[in-house]
């Protein structure tokens, strides 16, 4: 940008996903945004299949609906038919009591569906260069915010300032935004590495995901579009994983094979090797003065259920809906109200699902054996009670409580 200063509505600190849909919610609903990303744009866009990939609820889908996306991706995604869940030890297959979920439990079609992140973000990309009132700026962090009566400033490594009357941090878990605005985070570890990656196999996966609760940590078998691919999620000790992580790809195989099991047949790999630590991180606050929170930056989970980025794009849909109509309303959109009311809406509901995540990791990943025959039980009475199973169904779906407008699939 050749402009020295750079005035909008809204900041957005981070270009990942949730910047990119908050921008083009905000904008749509007539606010000007200008998001920052610190990533270069065009090389992740370009990006070739590395089997990154996330995984949906019905609630997400309705939302990028919403927003213009899905036409752009919903052809390369992959619907989530059915959802298995079992406890195992490696190469002893799973438990005798398991958790099945299935489509034709609920009216809404598919429970989700997975789709890869080059296509996601790619998407993301176009739309944000195509939509007025969006000012993307790739390649620059922000380096100090600074925080007054009538709006909050920030300045970016080049030396440019950007002013606006709000700034959204949606820069990760160390977000730098909440750091600045001395927004305080509550962290836990888990002592978990997430080996990600993607497998070819011989059988076609059906469209059903599948998650192995073992000692060590959850194995989630993700199906992605095609039919021979899959994403895996592999949490592990991080000891065991750093051992795993520095393998070559066939002792790497040769380490997964008896997690995996032989239900699609022989697998290979097919994409990247990436690692994540995992841990759990709540902030204190989800806003400051003229400061908001969203996604990672408010909230870290496990990625046992597959849920972050699903509330992260809970968070666009609140803080996009109160934002529009505080600015209808003729109101400071940067001001405590419209503030307050997004923090009231997402804190609890993100809190909750957080520490029921963490409560459902901590109970399966040991071998303590009265723990494993209780969770075995409990698996196996939810299985045979079809009521708590559409239960499970709907709210991992997003369908449950009070949904924001887009959730729904609706305009603000």
């Amino acid at each position: 940008m050749s402009k020295r200063n750079h005035q909008s509505d809204v900041v957005i600190a981070g270009g990942g996903l949730n910047g990119p849909a908050l921008a083009l919610a905000l904008a749509q609903g007539g606010l000007s945004v200008t998001v920052v990303d610190q990533r270069p744009a065009p090389a992740r866009a370009e990006a070739g299949f590395d089997g990154r990939a996330y995984a949906l609820s019905i609630a997400s889908k309705r939302l990028l609906s919403a927003i213009g996306i899905w036409d752009q991706v919903g052809a390369k995604s992959q619907p989530i038919h059915q959802i298995k869940a079992s406890d195992g030890r490696p190469g002893q297959g799973p438990a005798p009591f398991f958790l099945t979920f299935d489509a034709d439990e609920i009216e809404e079609g598919p429970m989700g569906f997975m789709l890869e992140d080059r296509y996601l973000y790619a998407a993301f990309l176009q739309a944000m260069n195509e939509t007025p009132g969006i000012t993307l700026i790739s390649g620059q962090a922000v380096t100090d915010q600074q925080i007054g009566p009538a709006g909050a400033s920030v300045t970016l490594a080049s030396g440019e300032a950007l002013t606006a009357s709000l700034l959204v941090g949606c820069d990760g878990r160390g977000s730098g935004v909440a750091l600045r605005a001395g927004i305080r985070r509550q962290a836990a570890g888990y002592g978990q590495t997430a080996l990600v990656t993607a497998v070819h196999h011989q059988i076609h996966h059906e469209g059903c995901a599948q998650q192995f609760f073992m000692p060590g940590g959850p194995l989630a078998i993700l199906p992605l579009a095609g039919g021979y691919h899959s994403s895996i999620v592999w949490s592990e000790e991080s000891s065991l994983a750093a051992k795993i992580a520095a393998l070559s790809d066939d002792d790497f195989l040769t380490a997964l094979r008896p997690r995996f099991g032989d239900f699609l047949g022989e697998i290979q790999l097919a994409g990247a090797r990436f690692t994540y630590p995992l841990s759990l991180s709540l902030a204190e606050h989800f806003v400051s003065d003229r400061v908001a929170l969203v996604g990672d930056a408010a909230h870290g989970v496990h990625p046992v259920a597959g849920q972050g980025l699903n509330l992260g794009l809970r968070d666009v849909a609140a803080l996009a809906e109160v934002l529009i109509l505080a600015r209808r309303r003729g109101e400071d959109i940067g001001s405590g109200v419209p503030l307050e009311e997004y923090q009231r809406w997402r804190r609890f509901d993100s809190t909750l699902l957080a520490l029921g995540m963490d409560g459902v990791t901590r109970l399966f990943s040991n071998d303590n054996p009265l723990l494993r025959l209780g969770r075995d039980l409990g698996m196996g009475l939810v299985n045979a009670t079809p009521g708590l199973r559409r239960r499970f169904i709907r709210q991992a779906a997003g369908l449950t409580g009070e949904l924001p407008k887009l959730l729904s699939g609706r305009p603000v």
